[in-house]
């Protein structure tokens, strides 16, 4: 689409017919030859001397000529530019953080997989886990693991197939046989803390309890509350077959009042789906839009052209006065 950046020049286009209609004749006043016999010459060709003005012949071409030129320099002026479509980036407007348990008692097979079998509670994860993630596709997403401790498995990231990768590369117990929940979340935080979203998620999933994080469950939640990162808690398995780690089902709902998410518990693969699809509904996805046209100027191509009918038309109104030139040679 064509436009004016600078519209406003176009008035200039009738300032050539003001000046022509307004503005006082060029007068150019030249001395004349004094002859001793002029008297003479004029009572002898019945002349009468008397003040008088030689008005030159204007030229049609010069005319249109001066008249193109004028407008396409004027056109210049008002800078036109062709205006690309627009081009939209979608940015991500929520980062969300998921942090996964790897502690010994996910090898428990007390989950039905997708092809109705038994499963590892790891395996079950992984599949309702990648179906959300694929889901998520406005969002930045990352991902922790812990047992001993917590590691940052991705960070934050718009390329989903790459967090699916790596989370599908995660075993039982790869980072230990305990559940340091608390400094899973105390990892989070400093990773939202460089975060330029104004939503911050961070979801939480474990079948056990804090074996001894060196920051509590509790404080960590605070200190995610303090930096607006909402934290929703997913517990799964039946308490009775964990073990030694029997849930902390108090301290999981803890954490999501604290930080306003939401608590839930998954008995078997359909909850665990379930709870993902609620998630969904609770962390809408949300987008970003900047939009950008390019602009490509063509002032240059009616300065050019006015440049080069200028230059023509010098080069043709010279070439006569050269043939004279050369004809009295």
């Amino acid at each position: 689409m064509l436009e004016l950046l600078h519209p406003w020049f176009l008035l200039l286009l009738p300032v050539p017919v003001l000046v022509w209609k307004f503005a006082p004749a060029y007068r150019n006043v030249e001395p004349a030859i004094q002859a001793p016999f002029f008297e003479a010459v004029a009572a002898a060709t019945g002349q009468v001397p008397q003040e008088g003005a030689v008005v030159r012949r204007r030229s049609v071409p010069l005319m249109i000529c001066a008249i193109g030129v004028w407008i396409l320099l004027v056109l210049a002026l008002a800078a036109p530019q062709w205006v690309e479509p627009p081009i939209t980036k979608n940015l991500a407007a929520r980062d969300m953080m998921i942090a996964v348990d790897l502690s010994g008692s996910m090898a428990e097979e007390d989950f039905v997989g997708a092809d109705g079998g038994k499963v590892d509670r790891l395996t079950a994860v992984k599949e309702v886990l990648g179906e959300f993630i694929t889901r998520r596709e406005d969002d930045r997403l990352g991902l922790i693991v812990f047992g001993n401790a917590a590691y940052v498995q991705a960070p934050f990231s718009q390329d989903h197939d790459i967090v699916r990768y790596l989370l599908e590369e995660t075993s039982v117990a790869m980072a230990g046989p305990m559940t340091m929940l608390g400094d899973a979340i105390g990892l989070a935080i400093p990773r939202f803390e460089e975060s330029q979203s104004r939503n911050r998620v961070l979801i939480v999933l474990t079948d056990g309890n804090d074996t001894g994080s060196k920051m509590p469950p509790e404080k960590a939640a605070q200190i995610a509350s303090q930096n607006d990162v909402t934290i929703h808690t997913v517990a799964i398995g039946d308490p009775e077959t964990a073990g030694e780690n029997p849930l902390d089902e108090a301290v999981l709902k803890a954490i999501a009042d604290t930080t306003g998410g939401g608590y839930f518990h998954a008995a078997d693969r359909s909850e665990l789906e379930a709870i993902y699809r609620r998630l969904d509904e609770l962390e809408p996805g949300e987008v970003e839009s900047l939009s950008y046209r390019p602009r490509r100027p063509l002032y240059a191509w009616p300065a050019g052209v006015a440049v080069l009918v200028t230059a023509l038309w010098h080069l043709f109104a010279a070439w006569p006065r050269r043939r004279r030139k050369a004809a009295h040679a």
